[in-house]
């Protein structure tokens, strides 16, 4: 039969529908059910991918523009509970008009109330949120969150924020950066799993100013400071980030038939710059996923209208 994340996949997607978030057009399956195609629009860019051949960052005015593009999706997720799980800048895309499309929901999920545990093997490691890498199991929007402020940061530098080679490597280089967490700022942090079970090295000090200083009004500087909040309750909201004031402060943001364009990825010469790591997949990890995670989380509710179906090799159109 389908397989469950193939079925997890489409239901998110078909419920998902939003102008940041990529338009599913068709259901093709082939001649066995292994085959499973998702037919979406054509989008020009993938922003990694488009970064890797910019020699200057986004100007703050584009930053801006394609930030609140990214939380408005991201909003509209959360808000008809669904995490996605694997937030990065290369399952963001970006057409010639300036729309950015939320892709990729091979790792997304619905969640409800009360929270369940699911598996902390989610998330690409440069975009992880803490609380998944020191192992918790209890987790919800605020890992999309973390995963947002790490690409704002991206953004800005067209360099990725924490890019560590393990996770272990991960943690030391996010406590590093924004000093070690502990119990008065992150209340449950001495009973996460992997706190339990190792001592991490002081670093007393949050360095982030030093680093964004030049790219960040003290406003900006907040805004990153909420989504890089190791409390996951203390976190910046998708619907709080749109509000805050760095938005509304100059320079304004660019609109999006002002953005500039670049030539299609399929019109650009490949790099050998190094990519982010893949999302987690494959093997034990996977089969952990699928336990872990419990039921499908599958509920495919097909629109009416101009919807329709058949056996293999069939497919359903929207």
């Amino acid at each position: 039969g389908f397989p469950i994340t193939s079925l997890r996949e489409i239901s998110t997607l078909l419920k998902a529908q939003h102008r940041n978030i990529v338009t599913v057009r068709e259901i093709v399956v082939g001649s066995n059910m292994d085959k499973i195609y998702i037919v979406m629009d054509y989008v020009e860019h993938d922003l990694k991918s488009l970064m890797e051949t910019m020699k200057q960052p986004f100007t703050i005015g584009e930053t801006k523009c394609l930030m609140l593009q990214l939380l408005r999706g991201v909003h509209h997720l959360h808000d008809n509970w669904i995490l996605h799980r694997d937030l990065k800048t290369s399952n963001l895309l970006l057409n010639h008009q300036g729309c950015l499309k939320i892709g990729d929901f091979g790792l997304a999920r619905e969640y409800g109330s009360p929270i369940k545990p699911y598996t902390s093997i989610v998330v690409t490691l440069w975009y992880r949120a803490p609380e998944l890498l020191l192992g918790t199991k209890v987790y919800s929007t605020p890992i999309d969150m973390w995963s947002v402020g790490c690409i704002f940061a991206e953004f800005l530098t067209i360099k990725p924020i924490f890019n560590g080679r393990s996770e272990i490597d991960q943690l030391n280089r996010i406590f590093k950066e924004l000093g070690t967490p502990s119990e008065k700022i992150w209340p449950g942090y001495n009973e996460l799993p992997a706190v339990k079970k190792t001592t991490f090295a002081h670093h007393p000090y949050n360095n982030l100013r030093n680093r964004f200083g030049t790219y960040l009004t003290d406003i900006g500087f907040e805004l990153l400071n909420r989504f890089l909040t190791y409390d996951p309750v203390r976190r910046v909201t998708a619907e709080e980030a749109l509000k805050h004031t760095y938005f509304t402060e100059s320079p304004l943001p660019i609109s999006e038939n002002m953005f500039p364009t670049w030539p299609a990825k399929s019109e650009m010469v490949r790099t050998n710059k190094p990519r982010s790591p893949a999302a987690p997949e494959g093997g034990q990890q996977f089969a952990k996923l699928e336990k872990e995670d419990g039921d499908s989380g599958f509920r495919m509710a097909l629109p009416t209208q101009g919807s329709s179906a058949a056996s293999a090799g069939f497919s359903l159109k929207f």
